[in-house]
């Protein structure tokens, strides 16, 4: 019987030291985690300080006047949200500027009637982005970014909603390819 009560007390121990081994383990993995952050900017801020972001004018043939200022708020709202640069008017450390070179309907998804299901719209803008300190980090680029609506719907009832949302993704990717440094 002693035999036994030896067996049962070496498996206690075998399991406290197996308990001590995955708390370490834990301990040691959860100290060495890697964290991404994929919303911020990619700036040292010792460095750039300032921003100027200068009007987006309309220069698409087909014209929605409440884009440009839906368009402008977005990006200096997401700026603001994301980074802790300092929007001024005039000298800067970095730059946009640029102009809503495109807003277009385009059929999408014909139906064997000929007529079309879908609707695109589809907005685009050109974007010049200087960095004053790193020339090298400046940018002239073309974002476009699109939203499909139901072609029996009337333009006038979700131009709104759609400029909304096609704004939002145009400053996401604005944001990734210049101040996010994607």
């Amino acid at each position: 019987m002693a035999w036994i009560d030896r067996i049962s007390t070496g498996a206690k121990a075998i399991a406290a030291l197996r308990l001590c081994a995955v708390a370490l383990a834990l301990c040691c993995f959860q100290a060495c985690t890697i964290s991404y952050k994929f919303n911020g900017a990619a700036l040292d801020y010792n460095v750039y300080k300032t921003i100027h972001v200068s009007e987006f004018p309309i220069r698409a043939a087909l014209v929605y006047p409440p884009l440009q200022q839906m368009f402008e708020n977005e990006l200096l709202d997401y700026i603001t949200r994301n980074t802790r640069l300092q929007i001024v008017d005039g000298s800067s450390d970095l730059q946009m500027e640029g102009e809503i070179t495109g807003y277009q309907l385009t059929p999408q998804a014909v139906t064997d009637n000929a007529y079309a299901s879908q609707t695109r719209l589809t907005i685009t803008v050109r974007l010049k982005y200087i960095d004053n300190l790193q020339d090298t980090n400046s940018t002239d680029q073309t974002f476009s970014a699109y939203r499909d609506f139901d072609a029996s719907e009337l333009l006038t009832d979700v131009q709104d909603e759609l400029c909304q949302q096609i704004c939002t993704e145009l400053v996401d990717l604005i944001f990734n390819a210049t101040l996010g440094n994607w």
